[in-house]
């Protein structure tokens, strides 16, 4: 074995991921592209560049994200502590001064005795990953733009045909925040009343249907009502380096419904299969809501994959029947990300089961955000030095974010799709609390708890 850890990516997870080997007492090289190659999104030559917004969102207990930087804070986070220190006036949000977090970040990182930079590119043609990783301990964090001979060679390495390089999901709401007075469980033609059976009886027959999708019906008049103000909601712009064309598999909700007023009715928001129990009838259209974890609290909406501004899907998706109070832990994208089949590749500390000289970190895994992507490195680093100092690794409790997340990665799901922090992926509390912001309260008080 190699006397030093190497880290692949000089971003956000990458250079938690540096900090926590380093600190430890282990040597630790880290490959970063830059300057000698940019990314389409990435202009300073500094490590953990930050590129879409300046803002570490809430530093409130009671806000998943918020929870998840006090963990970061009492599990020495380097990336939380300078952006702490970089911080400016944002009201209960933690942001940032980029520049600056970016400087102070390549600064210590520098300085540290244990840490070696190179500032080239690893991949097929390159510096071989396949080779890095026969001698020494890996961890690959290179961002939702991994360059393509990289991406190769992490094709070969995980066995796996292909990586996501186009993020299309459907916003994910939280199970308890649904209207179950007008939603009903049931998978297509399984729910359906037969036509000789009376409405009463078929009631009494259909308490035992399938629980892993929720239906939410929709009469003529609600149907018209949230098409029009669908196709009439404000959409963000691609940034240039995600432009490309959109297949029908995966064309955004609102494009398809400017094809015409019928085009969800026959697409998805399709009502043939299903009965409204209030009806004892089919609906007029129908959103579907799928299982999206196996504790059965987060659901999305199937075929709602979408380039609507956040502040619009909450405002437009509101008005499907059922949905009115929705609480969204995850809202819809449609951008250019880089992610691997992490349920099947990885385990709940980032380490690939197939070679575990390997781990990967940040938003390849399937995590989304920065802090997020830190919590992620976090991990990944402690757990490689302690895996080189030949100690047993270490998980987090599910209780917490830190470790929520790092189980959502491995726990099985055919439609895996990348996950920022929500109080959806937490165990449930043992005790009902009604209360939003009490159950989150003690959530929080758990998480920190048993950090």
């Amino acid at each position: 074995m190699n006397n030093e850890i190497i880290v692949i990516g000089g971003g956000l997870a990458g250079c938690e991921a540096t900090y926590q080997i380093a600190k430890r007492g282990t040597k630790v090289k880290l490959y970063e592209m830059k300057p000698d190659r940019f990314s389409p999104a990435h202009t300073n030559k500094n490590l953990a560049e930050i590129v879409c917004s300046n803002s570490f969102k809430s530093n409130l207990h009671t806000n998943a994200c918020g929870l998840l930087k006090e963990e970061l804070r009492k599990s020495d986070s380097l990336l939380i502590k300078i952006a702490d220190e970089t911080s400016v006036p944002a009201g209960q949000a933690l942001a940032v001064d980029r520049e600056e977090f970016a400087k102070k970040v390549t600064e210590k990182l520098e300085q540290m005795e244990n840490v070696t930079i190179e500032r080239t590119e690893v991949g097929e043609g390159l510096i071989s990953l396949k080779e890095l990783a026969k001698d020494s301990i890996v961890i690959i964090a290179t961002g939702p733009l991994t360059s393509d001979n990289l991406s190769k060679e992490i094709l070969e390495i995980t066995g796996q045909e292909d990586m996501h390089f186009y993020d299309a999901a459907a916003p994910i709401i939280l199970k308890d925040s649904i209207d179950m007075n007008i939603a009903f469980y049931g998978n297509r033609y399984e729910q359906e009343r037969p036509k000789d059976m009376d409405v009463e009886e078929w009631k009494n027959s259909a308490k035992d249907v399938d629980k892993s999708y929720i239906n939410l019906p929709m009469n003529k008049e609600e149907y018209e009502n949230f098409y029009n103000e669908l196709v009439n909601a404000q959409v963000v712009e691609l940034h240039q380096f995600e432009k490309r064309e959109i297949f029908e598999g995966c064309m955004p909700v609102e494009v398809m419904a400017k094809r015409g007023i019928d085009t969800l009715r026959y697409g998805p928001l399709k009502p043939m299969g299903f009965t409204d129990p209030r009806t004892g009838y089919r609906p007029y259209a129908l959103v579907q809501l799928r299982q999206d974890n196996k504790e059965a609290s987060i659901y999305n909406i199937v075929g709602f994959q979408t380039n609507l501004k956040f502040g619009e899907q909450k405002r437009v998706f509101s008005l499907i029947p059922g949905l009115k109070n929705a609480e969204f832990v995850k809202y819809g994208v449609m951008h250019r990300n880089t992610f691997i089949n992490s349920p099947e590749l990885l385990d709940n500390t980032y380490n690939l089961k197939n070679n575990k000289n390997i781990y990967f970190a940040g938003q390849i895994t399937g995590v989304e955000g920065y802090v997020e992507s830190i919590s992620s490195g976090l991990v990944a680093g402690i757990n490689a030095s302690l895996q080189y100092r030949k100690e047993e690794k270490k998980t987090f409790p599910k209780e917490t974010v830190i470790g929520a997340l790092a189980d959502y990665i491995q726990t099985p799901n055919k439609n895996f799709q990348p996950m920022n922090a929500n109080f959806g992926i937490l165990p449930p509390l043992e005790e009902k609390i009604r209360d939003k912001q009490q159950r989150y309260e003690k959530m929080a008080q758990r998480a920190l708890k048993n950090i």
